[in-house]
């Protein structure tokens, strides 16, 4: 399988600043970065924003316009998807040629880590998102599919673009997906993960964890007992309050004649 990624020329252009970074050079209370990339498969590409590592906009390719991650962004400011499109077009163009030039090599292939959790805390019954982070993969290739008790889920899902790792050394990706449900005992899901890195899809499981009611049974008899505990150190406590005051009288009332 064929694959040669021009992510490396996104990683030219912050290279020096990154490494004058770590160098503690440079220290910056915030960083602007944008990436973008180009490849041989689906998608073919992607130019996106980010300030401190939070999304601000991407150039959907197809659509040929400026997607801001709130709307808010698009408001106080604005971006040409046409300067993103154009430098796409120069990518693919370089990519190209670097194909043309090149031995093939076959890129490695990352497996990805993955996690899910719930947006909110899961109460039953109440509508909540179900979050699959499929995180440090390589190369941004990705099928996600969700899964209610084995089944197919299409309705209710959503997904962000391929976000970059800030560890620029490794050209490592992640992504979210997202499912909105309605938590039950009776459901169970899966975020099943496909790439090129496993040998077979992945499945993370999540389930909602119904916390342990105490029947009422038990709480009466756990009260009983406390007020059974209680009276006991109350006569208790009374017994050695007299007791106490019987070895206090005048000594010389128990001396002989």
């Amino acid at each position: 399988m064929f694959q040669i990624k021009d992510i490396i020329l996104r990683a030219l252009a912050l290279i020096s600043l990154l490494s004058l970074q770590r160098a503690g050079a440079i220290k910056a209370d915030h960083v602007s970065t944008y990436e973008m990339f180009v490849q041989t498969y689906s998608p073919s590409g992607e130019y996106m924003f980010e300030f401190d590592e939070d999304e601000q906009f991407y150039v959907d390719l197809d659509k040929k316009e400026t997607v801001w991650h709130l709307p808010e962004f698009g408001r106080a400011f604005s971006f040409d998807a046409q300067g993103g499109l154009a430098n796409i077009a120069i990518m693919k163009s370089n990519l190209k040629i670097m194909i043309q030039r090149s031995n093939h090599t076959q890129a490695n292939n990352v497996a990805p880590e993955v996690t899910v959790f719930p947006k909110k805390p899961v109460e039953l019954g109440q509508p909540n998102t179900l979050i699959c982070h499929v995180d440090k993969f390589f190369p941004p290739v990705l099928n996600v599919t969700w899964l209610r008790n084995g089944q197919t889920v299409i309705e209710g899902v959503g997904e962000s673009i391929f976000l970059p790792r800030t560890d620029y050394k490794l050209y490592k990706f992640h992504k979210f997906h997202y499912l909105t449900f309605v938590p039950s005992a009776e459901d169970v899901y899966d975020c099943k993960v496909e790439h090129w890195g496993l040998e077979e899809p992945l499945l993370k499981h999540w389930e909602a964890q119904e916390p342990i009611q105490v029947p009422e049974t038990t709480e009466t008899v756990v009260c009983a007992l406390g007020l059974a505990v209680g009276l006991v150190g109350i006569i208790a406590g009374a017994v050695l309050f007299i007791k106490a005051l019987g070895s206090s009288s005048d000594p010389r009332d128990r001396l002989p004649l």
